[in-house]
């Protein structure tokens, strides 16, 4: 009895030093904002961590707001009442007839153009994680950025260049360089992040995402509205930016907080303290059959599949129907083309902050808060995307869905988006790696679908698109509902790996041994 009242003493007691720690934490990030100084490392991790998603979307989409105005749009004549598009506004009229296309590129070609960069971003995912786990992900993370910088400051030149093929090569070049982003990232999110804070500070790496959509959509309709150089421009002006950020991330951010040479002793051993549970500089290699065998693993693989199959139709296929089908002007397809994302930004903040809440007070567990959070992202925005598409030509309407929509879907963020980092801190980056480079096929095959289920952009046809992406929503969250968890899993546990392996050594030796006995007898 006497053992068992001091070790719940203990117990109270590490608890206690916890939440005091929480909270000299909490005080210290507000000074640091204000004062300039004392700035844990970890928040400034994050906030690089999320320019870096921030930048890495911004160079990626881009493109589609580009590729509006460098092709040569169809010289179709229609009656909007015939062919399900809406009229041309008279504001929108004199931008309409000021910027035309260059380029005489088929659906085909532009089809292929934009998922030529989600080609090379699966190659890269697993060598990134691995690479990440082995060495750390400063570098590999960086590296990956800077050449997609490289590559957006080439494209006009490759566009003057080789026209669409040239084109195709470089975007899947891009591909190669960025798909090591999200491993890298989460591998260092495993070294950096304490279970409590895990859902702000992942949610607001990942939001980098949703930031980069808003100001690549949105800028880059000012840029094409107003620059002398035309579209260009647009990838100059982002080039530069991501080169600028790779300097920054070389010299503030570092691996892990034993690399660190600026973060001070409390902030050290409170997250030595809080992570060394479950987090290890060294662990064995990833093991890949119990991750492959393991059911929570495929439900976060499904509920990435649903995420991305949405998330990438409404980036790379929204401006193509505001400005097709709805009949905005570039500048104005750039605003309204951002205005979900923004919204889905706030959102995952937001919600964020309460998912840490949720589970930190004990309200809801860790797995019931990422399948509410999934769940939401997932259902909410199906229902009214399909029910924007039956707005019709209602501008208002169909602007206020949208924008609804993606909003909800920024609960993805505390939902299934960190839910890699619950199931195995010490393997996050191969996991990120595997879940995020099956989800970007979607990336691959949705705008051949799209294109597909278009071919003469009218406003029955884009209906179907949703519907199809409500479908997908629908069917990947009931998998991750029934299936998904938030707990550690047991193949984290480098023992457990170690022991496992040994295991099977010494049963591989047996049968060889037995095999060989047969023989000689």
């Amino acid at each position: 009895m006497e053992e068992e009242e001091e070790k719940e003493e203990e117990e109270e007691e590490e608890e206690e030093e916890v939440e005091e720690d929480l909270k000299v934490y909490k005080s210290e990030c507000v000074t640091g904002f204000v004062l300039g100084a004392g700035v844990p490392q970890r928040l400034v991790f994050a906030v690089m961590g999320f320019f870096a998603i921030f930048n890495a979307y911004v160079m990626r989409v881009c493109l589609s707001i580009a590729l509006t105005q460098m092709v040569i749009p169809s010289n179709k004549t229609t009656n909007a009442s015939l062919d399900n598009t809406c009229p041309v506004f008279q504001e929108d009229q004199p931008v309409e007839q000021k910027l035309s296309g260059t380029y005489d590129w088929s659906v085909g070609q532009q089809s292929m153009i934009l998922s030529s960069f989600y080609w090379g971003y699966i190659l890269t995912h697993l060598p990134g994680g691995l690479l990440a786990e082995r060495f750390g992900g400063k570098y590999s993370l960086g590296l990956g950025i800077l050449s997609t910088a490289v590559t957006t400051l080439l494209t006009p030149v490759a566009v003057e260049w080789g026209g669409a093929t040239a084109l195709t090569i470089l975007r899947f070049l891009m591909g190669l360089g960025e798909g090591t982003t999200f491993p890298a990232l989460n591998s260092m999110l495993a070294q950096w992040t304490p279970p409590e804070e895990r859902s702000k500070l992942g949610s607001l790496v990942f939001a980098g995402a949703l930031l980069g959509t808003v100001f690549g959509t949105s800028v880059s309709g000012v840029i094409l509205q107003d620059s002398l150089i035309g579209w260009a421009a647009v990838f100059y002006v982002f080039g530069a930016v991501g080169v600028l950020w790779f300097i920054m991330w070389i010299i503030l951010c570092y691996n892990n907080p034993d690399e660190h040479p600026f973060i001070s002793e409390r902030e050290l051993k409170y997250l030595h303290d809080r992570m060394s549970a479950h987090t290890h500089k060294k662990p064995p290699l990833v093991p890949w059959r119990h991750m492959f065998t393991s059911v929570p693993f495929w439900a976060l693989v499904a509920a990435q599949v649903g995420h991305d199959w949405g998330f990438f139709t409404m980036v790379t296929d929204l401006p193509t129907y505001m400005n097709n089908v709805m009949k905005f002007s570039i500048k104005n397809n750039g605003y309204l083309s951002s205005l979900p994302y923004l919204c889905m930004w706030i959102s995952s903040l937001i919600s964020s902050w309460l998912a840490d809440k949720m589970i930190t007070s004990g309200f809801m567990s860790r797995t019931n808060v990422r399948k509410l959070g999934t769940t939401i992202a997932s259902i909410g925005p199906g229902i009214f995307l399909v029910g924007a598409s039956y707005a019709e030509c209602d501008r208002t309407i169909v602007v206020v869905m949208f924008t609804i929509g993606m909003t909800l879907m920024g609960t993805f963020y505390p939902g299934m988006k960190v839910n890699g980092l619950d199931l195995s801190p010490n393997y996050s980056g191969s996991l990120m790696a595997v879940v995020n480079g099956i989800g970007a096929l979607s990336g691959i095959f949705t705008p051949y679908i799209v294109r597909a289920l278009t071919p003469n952009e009218l406003m029955t046809e884009w209906r179907l698109v949703f519907w199809v992406v409500f479908a997908v929503f629908v069917v990947t969250n009931l998998i991750f509902v029934f299936y998904a968890s938030g707990e550690v899993q047991y193949w984290n546990d480098p023992e457990f790996v170690r022991r496992d392996r040994e295991e099977r050594r010494r049963k591989h030796d047996i049968e060889k041994q037995e095999k060989a006995g047969k023989i000689s007898s």
